[in-house]
């Protein structure tokens, strides 16, 4: 019997028609709904991508502050006053915020002159410091973790001073030679110490800042010395004499108040706040 043609039902016909109208609405609809399966997962993927961008940049960023912190320089806050009027700090007052050269004594020594921050090396050095650090285990992690990236101070007592002598070099002073500080047998040159703000620091400091005929006396405080520097070491001073607990305030200590270079974290170029104070840090060398 010969095979004869299907004919097709209407609805037949209506499902053809149906499947050709969706192919032809996907060919000139190429978006999805929210409700459409396909549109789900572009969308998921976009989610994703966006949240590893993100990822990504943050470690970056983070990454690339631990090695400026770490190998290039960092911020510290000055908190005291044995530094004026070079670098400004006091209680209830807008302190200096310095940045510090990390990489400058990597490949060359400090020189007399530098103004450098360093890490207290005795505990003579210690008195009065508390550590920033919180006692609760968690929270003194978390602290640790932020200052790896600058976001918390380091938790050592980090100081600021001025090298006066380095290594094999012996430094002085006696009041009675009315010369004021010597480095092998040298009278230094500091226009960096203020005169006038030595003579205001006398009415605290009586008997140490200013001699019985009542001007300031050479050594700017009392005698000291002689110490010859041990090799690896610096001898520093504050810039305000009469109001800085120096090296000549340790000098009992096992270094004989002398700073190892290894402690010393950096050289202070450039104070970044208070916006008034803008501006580098320079280096005056009292040997020459």
């Amino acid at each position: 019997m010969p095979d004869t043609p299907r004919q097709d039902s209407p609805q037949d016909r209506f499902d053809d028609a149906s499947a050709t109208d969706d192919a032809d609405s996907d060919t000139h609809r190429p978006w999805r709904t929210r409700g459409d399966g396909a549109g789900d997962a572009p969308r998921s993927g976009r989610k994703r991508s966006a949240l590893r961008e993100t990822a990504i940049i943050i470690v970056s960023v983070l990454v690339l502050t631990w090695i400026l912190q770490t190998f290039i320089g960092r911020q510290y806050v000055i908190p005291s006053e044995s530094m004026e009027n070079t670098l400004h700090g006091c209680t209830g007052c807008t302190n200096d915020r310095i940045v510090i050269d990390k990489l400058t004594y990597r490949f060359s020594d400090p020189a007399p002159g530098d103004v450098v921050v360093f890490k207290a090396p005795t505990q003579s050095w210690d008195e009065g410091w508390t550590s920033p650090r919180s006692d609760n285990t968690i929270l003194r992690g978390a602290q640790d973790a932020l200052s790896w990236f600058g976001f918390a101070p380091p938790d050592e007592n980090d100081l600021v001073k001025r090298v006066i002598a380095v290594g094999g070099q012996t430094v002085a002073c006696r009041n009675a030679d009315k010369v004021g500080v010597t480095v092998n047998g040298k009278p230094l040159s500091e226009p960096y110490v203020d005169k006038a703000l030595q003579q205001q620091d006398a009415t605290v400091n009586t008997g140490l800042v200013v001699s019985e005929s009542g001007t300031l006396s050479s050594c700017l405080g009392p005698d000291f010395g002689p110490v010859t520097v041990p090799k690896g070491n610096v001898w520093v001073m504050g810039d305000n004499r009469g109001n800085s607990a120096d090296s000549r305030y340790h000098i009992t200590d096992e270094l004989n108040g002398t700073v190892p270079v290894s402690d010393i974290r950096g050289k202070v170029r450039f104070i970044i706040y208070p916006f008034s104070r803008i501006g580098g840090v320079g280096a005056h060398n009292p040997q020459t």
